[in-house]
């Protein structure tokens, strides 16, 4: 059987899809798979050993560009339908996927309405499933594909797969400056978030403090620094702990590269954190306005924080306190700096790192 996937992003929802991806290849080997995915999560997709093609593909560019739009579909609708899939499924559960979806001109399936995040895309379905909204993202993505394609629910813990890539790159040299940044023991912190969640970040202060009780144990921090706004926090946080350092602006294979050197990390709800915690290292992963309970991957070497605070998790993207306005997010806030040392100093003592 060949099938045609679409997750076409974002980085934590493809990361999601992995487990899943690992499900089938153990109780569907027949199955061949290619992944319609956006370009900036391609090489991702390319990690798991199921996926034959990681197929790049940017809606996101051609709004930008809509006079490209025709014929750039026009020109996916060939590639598609040229690969002659016996079925597409859809697990994204949106209209600009089940669209795409399509174009492939097989069957397409997908998530039924009551369960699908844009219900209307579930009217493009030829078969649809109901997913309960209660199960976490990783688990539904797993009901989903073993729903949709006909075996059993595993009960096995998720198996993102990336262990062996995590093996080659702690194997693979890193060049300068790099090398040197990683060549004492660091955790990495992932610090920032995109702009429509900024809610989601924890304090600088908090940062800094945390970095000043790695300090006595050895420990540097290593952030990463993609753009001007990242720039900006890092500074502002190295200024209050000699033990931060700077990445600069890497690409998703390299950054992986780096991260597979670090003791564990320390994120928010983000895709790096997902990331990191797919990868197996150790983590601590900070939950404000989002729920632990929705999103968060478990596992020995995992430990989730929910904020304490009494509205939180809120789930929204602008926080309505009064606070806020004077750019205080007090569910951040109150995910206190040593409990989360104490969360992650468990965890390098457990893994005797």
């Amino acid at each position: 059987m060949k099938l045609l996937l679409l997750r076409l992003s974002s980085l934590g929802d493809v990361l999601h899809t992995l487990p899943a991806m690992s499900d089938l290849a153990v109780s569907r080997p027949d199955v061949e798979v290619d992944w319609l995915v956006e370009p900036a999560f391609a090489p991702v997709v390319a990690w798991h050993s199921k996926v034959k093609n990681a197929i790049p593909f940017s809606l996101r560019t051609l709004k930008k560009a809509p006079l490209t739009f025709p014929a750039a579909l026009r020109q996916l609708r060939n590639t598609l339908r040229a690969n002659h899939y016996d079925a597409v499924l859809d697990s994204q559960g949106l209209y600009k996927s089940a669209f795409l979806a399509r174009l492939a001109g097989a069957p397409v399936l997908g998530l039924a309405a009551d369960s699908a995040r844009e219900p209307g895309a579930s009217r493009l379905y030829q078969q649809r499933f109901t997913i309960p909204w209660s199960s976490p993202a990783i688990a539904r993505n797993r009901q989903l594909f073993a729903a949709a394609l006909q075996y059993p629910l595993p009960d096995t813990r998720p198996d993102f797969a990336l262990a062996p890539r995590r093996r080659q790159w702690q194997d693979q040299s890193l060049a300068e400056p790099l090398a040197q940044l990683v060549r004492k023991p660091f955790v990495i912190g992932f610090h920032a978030t995109s702009a429509a969640w900024k809610t989601k970040e924890w304090p600088e202060q908090h940062w800094m403090t945390l970095a000043s009780r790695m300090r006595v144990s050895g420990l540097n921090l290593v952030l990463p620094a993609a753009d001007e706004r990242e720039h900006l926090r890092v500074a502002s946080i190295q200024a209050g702990a000699d033990n931060v350092l700077a990445l600069p602006r890497l690409n998703l294979e390299t950054l992986a590269m780096v991260m597979s050197r670090a003791q564990a990390f320390v994120g928010m709800d983000t895709g790096l954190s997902y990331l990191g915690s797919a990868l197996g290292l150790a983590g601590v992963t900070l939950y404000g306005p989002t729920s632990v309970e929705r999103l968060a991957h478990g596992g020995g070497q995992q430990i989730n924080l929910q904020s304490p605070q009494s509205c939180a998790p809120c789930g929204k993207t602008r926080c309505p306190l009064p606070e806020a306005q004077n750019g205080r997010i007090l569910c951040q806030e109150a995910l206190d700096p040593d409990r989360v040392w104490s969360a992650l100093s468990s965890l390098l003592e457990s893994s005797d790192l």
